[in-house]
């Protein structure tokens, strides 16, 4: 038998997964699929859904010795814990589940900093640079939070178009873009558009129609992206405050690392809160995290 270890990135849209030959220090299967039914309100459902997935990956005398699953969903220790034993009773091998974006140092090479996930949802993780506890800041969802997100920089555009129209001023450049992107013809239809038609859910991929208007030279729409950095930046800041270890700070997701001018604003209110601590955007997939973190359990 080939032994070989799984790493497995499960986000809100899509889930990646990796094997990588231990002996050969290759790659040697990656498959993304669909997040579609994924969900943490169910342990033993979340491990079946996850399980059924990870049982196509292996080839033919592939021996796989442990799985590492980063989780979208799994906000706490305690749930990480719970998951993973779930899937290991499905899969009868050890795994270990971590929260997605603590993926994300070790897949930039790095063995300690804060990662930072901006994509429908965003959070903030780290560890306590003298007891190891694991810290995260965020992730309350796209309602009550999750600032700086996809799905937080619509709901803030809108209530930003929203607010112009109570106060009797004319519909400009981020107005019309979000009713281009809901093809709808009014305000009222675009409140209903976003509170029926799919709800929070589908908010995060109208996000590129507030990119263009500020592109266009909308002032709304550049607040709105103004406050969504600096929201991610005070994420990073309340995690130093707990005593995370700040060594590195790795952005990833495909909002932040697509549009460069929320990047830009991030960067630019962390420079302020916490100077001589950098941010760096990540450029591997965070599946690579969940590999590297096999590789090590594994040796």
């Amino acid at each position: 038998m080939n032994p070989v270890v799984a790493g497995v990135d499960v986000g809100g849209t899509k889930t990646r997964m990796r094997l990588l030959d231990l002996a050969a220090g290759e790659v040697v299967a990656d498959r993304t699929v669909p997040s579609t039914g994924w969900q943490t309100r169910s342990f033993p459902a979340a491990a079946t859904w996850l399980a059924e997935r990870l049982a196509a990956l292996p080839r033919p005398g592939d021996e796989v010795v442990r799985v590492v699953a980063g989780a979208h969903g799994c906000e706490t220790p305690e749930h990480c814990d719970r998951l993973g034993r779930e899937l290991e009773s499905a899969l009868g091998l050890p795994v270990t589940v971590v929260n997605d974006a603590q993926l994300l140092v070790p897949a930039a090479g790095l063995s300690a900093g804060i990662g930072l996930v901006v994509g429908t949802g965003s959070i903030a993780v780290g560890r306590h640079h003298e007891t190891g506890a694991h810290l995260s800041a965020g992730g309350w969802g796209w309602v009550l939070g999750d600032e700086g997100s996809g799905s937080a920089l619509v709901r803030d555009a809108a209530r930003a178009v929203l607010a112009r129209a109570d106060d009797g001023a004319p519909l400009e450049a981020l107005g019309r873009a979000l009713l281009r992107s809901y093809s709808v013809s009014g305000l009222p239809e675009l409140a209903a558009a976003m509170s029926w038609d799919g709800g929070v859910e589908t908010w995060a991929e109208h996000a590129p129609a507030v990119f263009a208007a500020a592109a266009e030279g909308s002032a709304p729409a550049a607040d709105v992206i103004r406050q969504g950095g600096a929201a991610l930046a005070n994420l990073v800041a309340r995690l130093a405050r707990r005593g995370a270890e700040t060594d590195a700070v790795v952005a990833a997701g495909g909002v932040i690392v697509g549009q460069p001018s929320l990047f830009a604003a991030f960067e630019k209110e962390l420079t302020s809160l916490l100077p001589g601590v950098t941010a760096t955007l990540l450029r591997e997939p965070p599946v690579a995290g969940a590999v590297e973190l096999a590789r090590r359990l594994a040796v």
